[in-house]
């Protein structure tokens, strides 16, 4: 398994790199009908990096952020509300958010099915989802996959067509958009 309970200075100053300047560009635009405090979750957040590019974009907005490592959690901005929990257990009432991030993280979950149930059971009607991820269909994605894999991960990796199918069972309209190895989905409950 990948220390991350240990890697939160790491991820904090270099994770920022790794995201493309054009799917910061599709989250704003995604964000920008929520109503001022609107609440919303990321889920696997590590350092609350999807949190901070949000905030970026609108920062009337209320940002909760979830994460299993304490070690990464501790580096989320102070303007994240920070609880130490799996996507596979939130600990929060039903229909409690407006939008959920997902920022590389659905790969880590042990069990997705479960994590997604979650997510539509905490997420309000009308909900939205925003999910980054590597491509495990390009030779790239492959090979973070097959290194996650490698390290002890659950690397629950999904080629774009196979999530959004998962996500619609789930009552989620899907958008995929692509950007090289990684893609985003933009879902609405």
């Amino acid at each position: 398994m990948i220390p991350f309970n240990y890697l939160g200075f790491f991820f904090k100053h270099f994770g920022t790199l790794i995201y493309q300047k054009k799917v910061l560009e599709e989250l704003c635009i995604f964000l920008k009908p929520l109503p001022s405090q609107a609440s919303v979750l990321d889920i696997g957040a590590g350092t609350g990096i999807m949190s901070e590019f949000a905030h970026k974009c609108n920062s009337e907005l209320k940002y909760v952020a979830v994460d299993p490592a304490d070690g990464m959690l501790k580096y989320a901005p102070a303007y994240v509300q920070t609880y130490i929990a799996t996507a596979e257990e939130l600990p929060f009432e039903d229909n409690s958010f407006d939008m959920i991030l997902m920022g590389e993280s659905l790969h880590h979950f042990s069990n997705p099915e479960l994590a997604m149930k979650e997510a539509v059971r905490v997420l309000k009607k009308n909900g939205k989802l925003f999910i980054y991820d590597f491509d495990v269909s390009t030779f790239r994605g492959k090979a973070v996959c097959w290194m996650e894999k490698t390290l002890g991960e659950p690397a629950n990796f999904y080629a774009p067509y196979e999530l959004k199918k998962i996500l619609e069972r789930h009552g989620f309209t899907v958008e995929i958009k692509h950007y090289q190895w990684r893609y985003t989905v933009e879902a609405c409950l």
